[in-house]
């Protein structure tokens, strides 16, 4: 009996192949084996299952982990395009203003087609952190560190001017650059009315005014900037003054903030059109430089009295004057040139300015001051250049007629003026 038994136990286990526990499976390995046919049985399913579904759940982990990676990443990129191409984006307009400090003047080489240096050229440069700073904090774009990369790569440092520019939110990286360069629609512009007589010291406090450019920049870009003009001395390079005489006044549009060798250069331009060939030829006839013939006509600008009004012009009778003094060799004694040098000071000058030692004391030095003293119009110039033929000597204001009187002797000058004192003195 227990035979029988034990071979119906080993017939009813025939059929079981027992697992090679030399053999590794490619996908799982049984682990404790006991060789228990009940054991085998519950373990070999359950620990299949719970490996694919761990497998299945790490993958679906990891997929999602990339789609969410994938979205930022295109919420990202759509933003920063947005910014860098105004693409939806809210509609604001502000006013940005470019100064001219932070613009640095660097040296770059220039090469040709081949790559081989030609020379070398300066080239203005500006501060992008200044730039995008202004332009973040104005809402023009969002992204400070996307507009500096745009003008990494697209060396826009090099291509901004200074000045002040009305811009809008809706423009892309490339036409705001664009739009901050001198002459662009965005430039804000300002109407200068430059009166007739003004000096350089007149002018450049205007321009200030103005919001043209400040006058410590005007002032220095008179002395140290080249103006390729052939009238200005170039032997006197580093002195402002080589400019009076030459700012043409006129009524100019200028860019707000603008550069101020630039500013400058618009009202020399004007001048040297003025200059045409019909001056040109009445100066070569005069024998005098065209800084001597602008020097007397700032004189003219600056002593005769003009009232269009009531016909009075004495630009030609002042310049006939000046003339004969210049050709007797006596002092012009005009008190405009004294006052020149005390641009503040209100009134008549003081004995003491009558005698005061300097060039510009043409009561104490014979023949033309050495400057300009103020920015003559074109009708004195042609005065200048061409006096009326008289023999007078003297002149003196008088605020009765609104009108000059003209002598050719000093006894009947001095007889007019103590009349014209007394009166004044008795009422």
């Amino acid at each position: 009996m227990p035979d029988n038994d034990n071979k119906a136990k080993v017939n009813s286990t025939a059929g079981v192949e027992k697992p090679d526990l030399s053999k590794k499976s490619s996908r799982f390995m049984l682990k404790n084996y006991t060789g228990d046919e009940e054991s085998e049985r519950d373990y070999l399913p359950v620990r299949r299952s719970q490996e694919y579904k761990s497998g299945c759940l790490g993958g679906l982990m990891y997929l999602v982990f990339i789609l969410c990676v994938s979205i930022v990443l295109a919420c990202f990129a759509w933003m920063a395009a947005s910014d860098a191409l105004a693409l939806n984006k809210e509609s604001v307009s502000a006013t940005i203003n470019l100064p001219t400090d932070i613009f640095e003047t660097v040296t770059e080489e220039e090469t040709d087609e081949d790559g081989n240096v030609t020379g070398v050229r300066e080239v203005a440069k500006a501060d992008i952190d200044f730039v995008s700073s202004a332009l973040k904090e104005s809402g023009i774009i969002q992204y400070e560190w996307l507009f500096k990369l745009f003008c990494k790569l697209s060396d826009a440092d090099k291509k901004l001017d200074p000045g002040t520019y009305e811009l809008r939110s809706n423009l892309d990286y490339r036409a705001i650059v664009k739009k901050m360069q001198a002459g662009s629609g965005a430039a804000v512009t300002v109407d200068v009315m430059i009166p007739e007589g003004y000096t350089m010291h007149q002018i450049f406090n205007l321009l200030e005014e103005n919001g043209v450019s400040s006058y410590e920049e005007l002032m220095y870009a008179a002395a140290n900037s080249s103006f390729n003009y052939s009238f200005l001395d170039p032997e006197k390079a580093g002195d402002a003054s080589r400019l009076e005489g030459f700012l043409f006044p006129d009524t100019y549009q200028f860019y707000v903030g603008m550069q101020a060798s630039s500013a400058i250069n618009k009202l020399l331009s004007n001048f040297n059109a003025k200059i045409d060939a019909d001056i040109q030829k009445q100066l070569n006839d005069t024998g005098y430089s065209l800084s001597d013939i602008v020097t007397i006509a700032s004189l003219i600008e600056k002593e005769a009295a003009v009232d269009v009004s009531k016909g009075i012009d004495e630009r030609s009778l002042i310049s006939s004057v000046i003339y004969n003094r210049l050709r007797t060799d006596m002092t012009l004694g005009l008190e405009s040139s004294i006052l020149y040098i005390h641009q503040d000071y209100e009134g008549s000058p003081t004995a003491e300015m009558l005698t005061e030692d300097s060039p510009y004391n043409t009561n104490i030095n014979h023949g033309l001051p050495p400057t300009p003293i103020c920015n003559p119009s074109l009708a004195a110039i042609r005065a200048a250049l061409n006096p009326e033929a008289t023999d007078y000597y003297y002149f003196y204001y008088d605020e009765e007629t609104g009108s000059s009187r003209f002598f050719t002797y000093y006894n009947d000058f001095l007889t007019f003026v103590e009349t014209r004192r007394n009166n004044d003195e008795n009422g």
